[in-house]
């Protein structure tokens, strides 16, 4: 690989005897990796091989996923770079908490995130970048999360909704990308000498707007994917100056992974509590991670209006009412009593409508005047006379909770997701879920022998 001179010149003088080791990874094999979603799985993959697990993930393996297959649409398994598996390990969430991915796309870290809060609590994942932020909601709604709002923001708006709100936030930071050039070598392109310290400004204004939403007590973890101190160890030594509540958390480390390096910042020796992933090291790209405990006092209620600024006030637009009309309730109920084994799963309390689709948050949370993508679960959409439910309902449910279950066989599948009609012998009729072993895949409407296929036209796949 051709690396810049200015780079082979700046991490000779950073890495001394070990720069050429370093620099010659570069022409390494990239690893790919993928990890088992704990939401879905229930003890069986349809074609992936988890013979070679990674020592320090809960549920991560070598390999590579096949995206045309029945365990990556179903949201079985996730693809995953196996370094970058380490953030979601070092974040930890528990059940209830409320977590912030500000970051977010296009969604591995989010997906990591609820692999741990098993649908209790919120996460909010939120992508500055419209079109990278509707593919993070694809893989949410892949990966079956019942417990999370995609949010298309910039941090700055954020703040005073969620003033000192989130347990966890992670800021997997906007980076020079140098980890990635073995990876996506088009990179390389983008880089010059000054790119990390330009990256590190805009670092900075995010980890401001981070620490205005970050709770007493909370963990706040950073990453990177670049081995650029101005962006790494630097960046944590300015948050420590800047925020005297913070302090360093301890992260487990594997022999393979570094420690943080102080005398690439201020010579603080807590910053050696980082991690460094180097490639001639590590197997997998070059990453960054940090853990900080915010020390603060606890001086807020946990349970509190969260009012906008008038900054945002300003800017907020007029949003539908979120509220369900009696006859949107009833045809709700009606659906969720035929295809539903518990009709009261999605608490009425929790239930919201925009624009005649219904959507289900596991925490109220006020959006109004900030841009998203999906405000909750999707549920399904309110039509003449009747409710059709969506994709995302599907995928966050598993074959025991639906009262009406068409089980097909795995050569069906590929008809199924190529949109074709299929014939069961299924006596019943209305709404099923459709499923391949103990998977559902998508939803139908039976009727008289035939399942009309509702599988989203967006997904569907040629063979």
């Amino acid at each position: 690989m051709q690396l810049p001179v200015e780079f082979i010149n700046k991490y000779k003088q950073l890495l001394g005897n070990e720069a050429a080791e370093f620099l010659a990874s570069f022409d390494q094999p990239v690893e790919k990796g993928f990890r088992i979603n704990p939401l879905k799985y229930q003890g069986q993959l349809h074609e992936h091989d988890t013979a070679h697990p990674i020592d320090y993930s809960q549920w991560g393996y070598y390999g590579k996923v096949n995206g045309k297959s029945i365990d990556h649409q179903s949201g079985l398994v996730y693809s995953q770079e196996p370094s970058a598996m380490l953030v979601g390990e070092i974040a930890r969430p528990k059940p209830g908490q409320k977590v912030l991915d500000l970051c977010a796309a296009p969604g591995g870290k989010t997906t990591y995130l609820a692999s741990f809060m098993d649908q209790e609590g919120l996460l909010v994942s939120n992508e500055i970048n419209r079109g990278r932020a509707k593919i993070l909601a694809e893989n949410v709604e892949r990966f079956g999360i019942q417990n999370a709002i995609v949010l298309n923001e910039s941090p700055d708006r954020m703040e005073s909704r969620f003033e000192k709100y989130f347990d966890v936030i992670v800021v997997d930071a906007p980076c020079s990308g140098e980890g990635m050039f073995r990876k996506d070598p088009n990179a390389i392109n983008y880089w010059n000498i000054d790119y990390p310290a330009e990256c590190a400004n805009r670092q900075r204004e995010i980890l401001k707007s981070a620490m205005q939403m970050l709770a007493p007590n909370g963990t706040l973890v950073y990453s990177t994917c670049t081995f650029a101190p101005e962006e790494d160890e630097q960046i944590i030594a300015w948050l420590l100056d800047q925020y005297p509540t913070l302090s360093m958390g301890t992260v487990t480390k594997t022999d393979s992974m570094d420690d943080g390096r102080p005398d690439w910042a201020d010579g603080n020796p807590e910053l050696s509590k980082a991690v460094r992933l180097f490639p001639h090291h590590f197997r997998g790209e070059g990453h960054f991670m940090a853990k900080l405990i915010n020390n603060a006092i606890d001086d807020v209620p946990a349970e509190r209006p969260v009012k906008l600024s008038k900054k945002n006030k300003k800017k907020a637009k007029k949003v539908p009412t979120d509220s369900l009309s009696k006859a949107q309730l009833q045809l709700w109920q009606d659906f969720a009593a035929n295809f539903l084994k518990n009709p009261d799963y999605f608490e009425e309390k929790h239930l919201i409508v925009q624009k005649d689709h219904l959507y289900y948050q596991t925490i109220p949370v006020d959006l109004s005047g900030l841009r998203y993508i999906k405000p909750g679960l999707e549920l399904g959409t309110f039509k003449k006379n009747r409710f059709e439910p969506n994709q995302s309902l599907l995928m966050a449910l598993k074959t025991t909770d639906f009262k009406q279950l068409a089980p097909i066989a795995e050569e069906d599948w590929s008809k199924y997701v190529h949109g074709d009609v299929l014939t069961t012998n299924l006596s019943y009729k209305g709404w099923v879920a459709v499923a391949v072993d103990n998977t559902v895949v998508g939803p139908g409407k039976l009727s008289q022998g035939t399942i009309k296929n509702f599988y989203p036209k967006g997904l569907r796949l040629n063979f």
